[in-house]
């Protein structure tokens, strides 16, 4: 019987450089990609200018319920789709998820496809991702920006996984290939 698929659970703070590191992987393992930002963001901006007439609003609690589960199941749903056919990579923060060390056996729960899951959490300091908000210029991160002490807060700067995950610093040289080097195609 063939090897399942892989299916890549690439996590970490806002302007970590998860959609970065996503775009490579998905080049190099000729992955099906499913950023959180291309899968979701034109269905959440007209809906949250109907809820609430700021359609880049991410930070809200209206925001939070409305969405986030919604956002990840359809993120699931998708790479279920693609599993059988080929590798998948979902990004997105994953916030909550960084305190159950069982999240990688339920996501494999909930697939109907069998594959190989793999986690990895980018990170950097928080000046780098502030930077990095500031020059991608998006206006869903304007409110993280206003209240930086309060974003930092929220999104745990410090906090790892408790689930078995591989670590990289986007804010060191060559992050991939360190990547690589760790174990990440193994």
């Amino acid at each position: 019987m063939a090897r399942p698929n892989n299916l890549y659970l690439i996590t970490g703070m806002p302007a970590a450089g998860k959609s970065t590191f996503a775009r490579e992987l998905a080049q190099r393992v000729r992955a099906c990609l499913i950023d959180i930002d291309t899968c979701t963001e034109n269905v959440v901006q007209a809906a949250m200018k109907q809820l609430t007439g700021d359609p880049d609003d991410r930070d809200s609690q209206r925001f939070k319920e409305t969405f986030r589960s919604p956002i990840y199941d359809t993120l699931f749903a998708i790479a279920d789709e693609n599993l059988l056919h080929t590798h998948a990579i979902i990004t997105g923060p994953f916030t909550k998820e960084l305190r159950n060390p069982q999240w990688p056996q339920e996501i494999q729960a909930r697939l109907s496809t069998p594959c190989i899951i793999k986690c990895v959490f980018v990170h950097c300091d928080h000046q780098l991702r502030k930077k990095r908000l500031v020059e991608r210029g998006n206006p869903r991160d304007n409110a993280k920006l206003k209240d930086w002490e309060a974003f930092l807060q929220y999104y745990e700067q410090d906090a790892f996984p408790e689930y078995p995950h591989l670590r990289v610093d986007t804010g060191q040289s060559d992050p991939f290939e360190k990547a690589i080097r760790d174990g990440l195609l193994d």
